[in-house]
């Protein structure tokens, strides 16, 4: 029962370690946003959460499961948040996320606030800022189970716990496999996202016109041993 129930866990925490997402959104003067999100597995992270589900009986089960992810996120954004997901394979989702209030995403007051919007007259900024402080509650805010999940596992994210990316692929390597946490380093969140104006500058991105472009390494995400900072600037 006990080697069910961990072969259970692995299959559920798995996913969110290795990766590959593709975001693109745009941003409105009123602070509204709309992304469409793509989300696949890669090979070896695949190959072992099939292994491990089968191993634990349930060879048939979904690797991903696009509604659920969606219904936890609405949910947890008291109506700020609406989000629709669909798999288009077992380890793949694809869907939209619209968002009332940028100001808002995945908070509550000001608890897990990580976004700052601004648009006057002359143009606008939005900053982006998570830390060891906040990353821990605006995962807890995104899902509970999730948090959970990243907790068995000691991710800084869900922890708050300082550690290095070194020592954090390290300890998956010795859990998993190098193969696995080698995966975990190379994987990339890739996000191209528009802007009320023109924009000006770019701090963690590149821009063209209206444009900004976005490539981040998973393991900064997860880790967070220096903060995650990205800065925009429209006219």
């Amino acid at each position: 029962m006990r080697l069910f129930k961990f072969f259970t866990l692995l299959t559920a925490i798995l996913p969110l370690f290795s990766c590959s997402a593709n975001i693109n959104g745009a941003l409105s003067a009123d602070g509204s946003a709309v992304m469409s999100v793509s989300l696949a597995l890669e090979p070896r992270i695949t190959a072992l959460v099939r292994n491990l589900a089968s191993a634990g009986g349930q060879a048939d089960a979904q690797i991903l499961n696009g509604p659920a992810i969606a219904k936890s996120m609405t949910a947890s954004a008291l109506g700020n948040v609406s989000a629709s997901f669909k798999n288009t394979s077992p380890s793949a989702i694809e869907g939209n996320v619209k968002i009332a209030d940028i100001n808002r995403f995945l908070a509550r007051g000001d608890t897990g606030r990580f976004v700052e919007f601004e648009q006057g007259k002359n143009g606008g900024k939005c900053n982006i800022y998570i830390d060891i402080d906040n990353g821990p509650v605006i995962l807890n805010l995104l899902s509970a189970d999730v948090a959970a999940y990243l907790n068995v596992l000691m991710a800084p994210l869900a922890t708050g716990e300082e550690m290095t990316k070194s020592e954090y692929l390290a300890l998956v390597s010795s859990i998993f496999s190098k193969a696995i946490s080698d995966e975990i380093a190379s994987s990339r969140v890739r996000a191209s996202v528009g802007f009320p104006g023109q924009i000006t500058s770019v701090k963690g991105g590149a821009f063209s016109g209206k444009n900004a472009e976005f490539d981040i390494p998973l393991i900064e995400i997860l880790v967070l041993e220096t903060p995650v900072t990205y800065e925009v600037n429209w006219k």
